[in-house]
């Protein structure tokens, strides 16, 4: 980060915590030091960043931490991503867990402006491990976004124990989601008790936070499993354009665009359920790590995977024609066959808004590549992020996916994950999540 931004002194009359916990300075510290001053914590500017602004000595764009809703989901789409998910020890309280997300709320507030984790960074006292990593001193912001989720096993473990005291605040729309046709979901890279998502344009900008911030939790909350991702695979903005998957399609023409605030409040945030809840202001993740069987689609022909597609591969228009934005037209038959020109059981038609109640999602998806398997094949495919009203959106659409898409012949969906996403704190008097346990 820019290290020779200095950050402000904390505000005396500005509430809020003003350096890591005793616990997340340990974490950063190591596990087996002790005796170590609590002042050593940085200090914080808080609501010092307007959204889109500068970064102080960079060209790198900023977003804030604090507001109403979690930056991350809306803001338009980075080209990196490291995400993150984590379980709670089997030792933590509901003490650890509040301080916890206290702790990250004061780092996520640093790492979003360009700063190290805590005030002494990556220097500090040569017989101590320095408080932050290191890596990313003397890099930008790179527009990076930390977004963090609560997954339905916080609420209720696996048991059905509710170990934080908030069962009876887990919403209604939060559960695990349910199997799909075709699934081979590994658990071992599925759920989590928590999540974070970092969304940057410099890849060690992103893996900078989610390394600090998984030292933080050190004690209260491990990594589950995680993923790289690079190169979006949607457009949340119309300032955006179309970016390409793996198969080598355009992906994403139909998204939700941030400027679209009708469809945007009534697809993304949470509905009228969440009003007057710690939810206002929130949204759901899914999250679905789909691999591609490259090789297989590799070699099929054009017309085959365009049939599969529902669109031209080199316009990204739609088989009954038009550009990349004219709205499909699914009653068109080609003259010669009388067959529809796009197929009812490609990807497209089946889903489509207006073949699924005009239900929308936002997609935050990444593509991954996590080198060869044993038979030298790409491990590789859509790492598939979406933000609803509700997840029964999501599982809507899926249902109709699973059943008879005739992209399912390419793909394998192997991991399966949901999370709220609270809205976020409104300033540095509160963390996120803080008003579950209001």
């Amino acid at each position: 980060m820019d290290a020779t931004h200095e950050p402000e002194e904390p505000d005396p009359h500005e509430p809020g915590r003003a350096r890591l916990s005793r616990r997340g300075l340990l974490g950063l510290l190591g596990a087996g030091v002790g005796g170590v001053a609590v002042g050593a914590g940085g200090t914080l500017a808080a609501g010092a960043i307007v959204n889109g602004a500068a970064s102080p000595g960079t060209d790198s764009r900023t977003y804030p931490f604090y507001g109403f809703h979690q930056a991350g989901i809306t803001t338009a789409a980075q080209d990196r991503l490291h995400f993150a998910a984590f379980d709670m020890t089997s030792t933590a309280t509901r003490d650890d867990l509040i301080e916890l997300l206290q702790d990250w709320s004061f780092a996520a507030n640093r790492l979003m402006q360009g700063l190290e984790v805590a005030e002494s960074g990556a220097g500090g006292p040569l017989l101590l491990p320095p408080e932050d990593t290191g890596e990313a001193v003397g890099l930008p912001a790179s527009s990076m976004t930390l977004t963090f989720g609560f997954g339905p096993t916080l609420f209720r473990d696996a048991t059905g124990t509710d170990r934080f005291g908030i069962a009876a605040r887990q919403p209604a729309d939060l559960t695990a989601l349910p199997g799909f046709k075709g699934d081979l979901i590994d658990a071992t890279i599925s759920g989590g008790d928590l999540c974070i998502q970092a969304c940057a344009d410099d890849p060690q900008v992103a893996v900078h936070a989610i390394r600090n911030l998984t030292r933080i939790a050190f004690g209260r909350a491990q990594i589950r499993w995680s993923q790289l991702g690079f190169g979006r695979t949607s457009s949340t903005s119309t300032s955006q354009a179309t970016p390409r998957n793996l198969f080598g399609f355009k992906d994403g023409t139909a998204n939700i665009k941030s400027e679209d605030q009708a469809a945007v409040d009534a697809y993304v945030w949470a509905g009228a359920k969440a009003q007057g809840t710690w939810m206002a202001g929130g949204s759901y993740l899914v999250v679905r790590k789909i691999r591609m069987t490259l090789e297989t689609w590799d070699r099929a022909n054009l017309a085959e995977q365009q049939n599969v597609t529902g669109r031209d591969k080199a316009e990204g228009a739609p088989l009954s024609g038009g550009t990349e934005f004219t709205d499909p037209d699914f009653s068109a038959t080609d003259a010669a066959t009388g067959l529809p020109k796009i197929p009812q059981d490609s990807h497209v038609f089946l889903a489509h808004s207006r073949q699924n109640n005009s239900v929308q999602i936002l997609r935050r998806g990444y593509n991954y590549v996590d080198g060869n398997n044993e038979i030298g094949q790409l491990d590789a495919g859509l790492f598939f992020l979406s933000y609803q009203s509700t997840p029964a959106n999501f599982v809507a659409i899926q249902r109709r996916l699973a059943e008879s898409d005739a992209m399912n012949e390419y793909i394998r969906h192997i991991s399966s994950a949901v999370f709220a996403m609270p809205p976020a704190p409104a300033s540095a008097s509160e963390f996120v999540g803080s008003g579950l346990f209001a």
